[in-house]
C-alpha cells in the first residue's frame, strides 16, 4: 500500500460510485476470453459528444483484454450489489472465471453484460491514455440501458475490500 500523501488527505472523505467494466477478446472464445473488474475511477468527460472516461489498473487481469478491445461494457453497481462488487473487485481473472459465479449474457459484439446490473452501457473505445499505473479508456456509448434507477454502490460501502490485484 502506498504511503499517505497530501493527495490522499485532499481526497479523504470524497465518495465515488463503483462500476464494473467487462470486455471480451474478439479473436478467442471461452472463459479466458472474457474479463471484468471493479472500477472506482470513472467520470463523464464530455457532454457533446457524450464521452465517459474509465480507468483500469495496468496490473489488472482485465487490462490485458481491454488494451486491445474495441468495445466495453460499463455497469453501475447498485447499493444492494456488494456481492457482485466483491466478486469483480476481490477476485482475479488470473485465478477464477468470475462469470461462472454471476448472471450474464454476451451482447451482439460478444461483450459480457451483467444481467443483474440494470444501469449499463455498451461503449466503443475511442482512445487510450496512459495515466501512470492506470490507463484511461475514452468511451462513447453505443447502447445504454437504465431500467432501474437505484442508488449506486459507493466506495465508502466497500472500503477495506481486499483487491484481487494491487493497483
Amino acid at each position: 500500500m502506498a504511503p499517505d500523501t497530501a493527495l490522499d488527505r485532499f481526497l479523504e472523505g470524497l465518495d465515488y460510485p463503483m462500476f464494473i467494466v467487462t470486455v471480451a477478446s474478439e479473436t478467442d472464445s471461452g472463459p479466458s476470453s472474457r474479463s471484468g473488474c471493479l472500477v472506482g475511477f470513472a467520470t463523464q468527460c464530455s457532454i457533446d459528444p457524450p464521452r465517459l472516461l474509465v480507468l483500469i489498473s495496468k496490473s489488472n487481469h482485465t487490462y490485458l483484454l481491454a488494451s486491445g478491445a474495441k468495445t466495453m461494457g460499463v455497469h453501475v453497481v447498485g447499493s444492494d450489489q456488494r456481492g457482485l462488487a466483491e466478486l469483480f473487485g476481490g477476485e482475479s481473472g488470473d485465478d477464477i472465471d468470475k462469470f461462472a459465479a454471476c448472471n450474464w449474457f454476451a451482447d451482439s459484439s460478444g461483450v459480457p453484460v451483467l444481467a443483474d446490473c440494470r444501469r449499463r452501457m455498451i461503449a466503443d473505445v475511442l482512445d487510450r491514455v496512459d495515466l501512470g499505473d492506470h490507463v484511461g479508456f475514452v468511451l462513447t456509448p453505443t447502447e445504454v440501458q437504465s431500467q432501474a434507477v437505484a442508488a449506486p454502490l459507493y466506495y465508502s460501502q466497500i472500503r477495506g475490500l481486499q483487491a484481487g490485484h494491487p493497483a
